[in-house]
C-alpha cells in the first residue's frame, strides 16, 4: 500500500482570469493560475506541488527531448446550473494512464497523486470553469522522463504535472474527413493503445496533408492491407449502417481505448441501439453509401466529444452526408452533455464531483 503524500500549495496574489474572456475561448489556448508537478527520484515519488502555472527550467540532455518516453491524458471538469464543478470520468482515465505508463516503461503515478491532486488543482481554479454549454476545463495529466544523460534506456526520474486550460468547442462545424492510404498511426505489437507523446508526432504528416487539402483530420487505415479503418486523429470513429451502430474494435491493440468512445456506447445501448465492434473494411462502408443505409459517421474523445462527419473521402470516392437530417449522433452528444452539465441524474456514476 502507498503511503499519502501531502501537497505542498503556493497561490498567486492574483489571478490572470480578469484578463481573459472564458466565452467561445480557442481550445488549447489559455492556462489556469495554478499546476501540479511532482518529481519521481530514487525509486519514490516525492511532495506534490500546487504551484503558480510557471514555464519548467530543463537540461539539454534530458531524456524525454531524445528518446520521446512521454505520455499524457485528456479530462474534463464542467460547472452546472448551481455553479458546482465536477470532473467527467477521472477514474477511467487514471487507470489508462497507467495502462499508457505500463507500455512506456515508466513508473505507476498513484492514485493519491492523480486524483486527489486533480480534485485540489480544479477546485482552486473552480472560477477558470467556463459556465456555458459546450464549455469546460480541460484537463490535461502529463508525464516525461528527466534523466540528465544521452543513451538509450528507461530513465531513473519522471516529472508528472497536471495543468488546465478553459475551452469552448474543439470542432465548431461537421468534419470533413479524409482516408489516409499511405501513413500508418500504429501496428500490432506496437504502441497505438497507449495515450504517447510520439503516437500524434508521428500523426502530423498525413494530418497536415489533408489540411491543405481542405479536410479536418484523417481516417487512419490498418498498417498491413490499408483495408480496415481504425480511428481518426484526435477520436474514434462510429458507423451507423442499416439498424447497428459499428465501431472498430480495440482488439488488436492499435487504437486508444477512448472513455468518450465507452460512454457512448453505453448510452447508444441505453437507447436500444445495436452495437457492433469489430473490423470494419472502407469496402463495406462505402457499399453501405452507395445502398443507402449508411446514415451517419461520427467521432468522439476528450476534446471533439461528439463531432458529425459531414464528408468522408477515400481515394476519388467521397461520401457526403447532410447532418441537419442526423438524429443518432446529436442524440449522443445531447445525453452527454445533460449528465456532464447535472442536467439529469448521472446514473452511470460518471461525474465526479470536485
Amino acid at each position: 500500500m502507498i503511503a499519502e503524500i501531502d501537497f505542498n500549495i503556493t497561490t498567486v496574489l492574483q489571478s490572470k482570469l480578469q484578463n481573459i474572456s472564458l466565452d467561445n475561448v480557442p481550445f488549447g489556448k489559455y492556462f489556469s493560475d495554478h499546476m501540479l508537478e511532482v518529481d519521481y527520484e530514487n525509486g519514490k515519488w516525492q511532495t506534490p506541488f500546487i504551484k503558480p502555472y510557471q514555464p519548467l527550467s530543463l537540461d539539454p540532455s534530458l531524456a524525454a527531448l531524445h528518446y520521446g518516453q512521454a505520455i499524457f491524458e485528456g479530462i474534463k471538469a464542467y460547472k452546472d446550473a448551481d455553479g458546482k464543478a465536477q470532473i467527467f470520468r477521472p477514474y477511467d482515465n487514471f487507470k489508462r494512464f497507467n495502462l499508457s505508463a505500463e507500455r512506456m516503461e515508466m513508473p505507476q503515478v498513484p492514485e493519491h497523486i492523480f486524483i486527489d491532486g486533480l480534485r485540489k488543482l480544479v477546485n482552486l481554479e473552480i472560477d477558470w470553469i467556463p459556465a456555458k454549454a459546450d464549455h469546460s476545463l480541460y484537463i490535461r495529466p502529463f508525464m516525461f522522463s528527466t534523466d540528465e544523460a544521452i543513451g538509450v534506456k528507461p530513465s531513473s526520474k519522471y516529472k508528472f504535472l497536471i495543468i488546465l486550460s478553459p475551452t469552448g468547442p474543439y470542432y465548431a462545424s461537421p468534419m470533413r474527413i479524409y482516408a489516409e492510404e499511405k501513413y500508418v498511426r500504429s501496428v500490432m505489437g506496437g504502441y497505438g493503445n497507449a495515450k504517447a507523446a510520439g503516437n500524434y508526432a508521428g500523426a502530423l504528416k498525413a494530418a497536415s496533408i489533408a489540411n491543405k487539402q481542405g479536410f479536418d483530420q484523417v481516417l487512419w487505415m490498418d498498417a498491413f492491407e490499408h483495408k480496415y479503418v481504425e480511428e481518426c486523429g484526435t477520436m474514434n470513429v462510429f458507423f451507423a449502417i442499416g439498424d447497428k451502430i459499428i465501431t472498430p474494435s480495440l482488439t488488436d491493440g492499435t487504437i486508444l481505448a477512448g472513455v468518450t468512445r465507452d460512454s457512448a456506447i453505453t448510452l447508444l445501448q441505453d437507447e436500444g441501439f445495436v452495437i457492433e465492434e469489430r473490423k470494419l473494411s472502407i469496402d463495406e462502408i462505402m457499399d453501405a453509401y452507395k445502398a443507402g443505409t449508411l446514415k451517419e459517421i461520427f467521432g468522439t474523445g476528450t476534446a471533439a466529444t461528439i463531432s458529425m462527419i459531414k464528408e468522408l473521402r477515400y481515394k476519388d470516392f467521397v461520401m457526403l452526408f447532410d447532418t441537419s437530417k442526423w438524429s443518432i449522433a446529436p442524440m449522443v452528444k445531447s445525453k452527454m452533455d445533460a449528465i456532464k452539465y447535472g442536467q439529469v441524474p448521472d446514473s452511470h456514476n460518471w461525474m465526479v464531483a470536485v
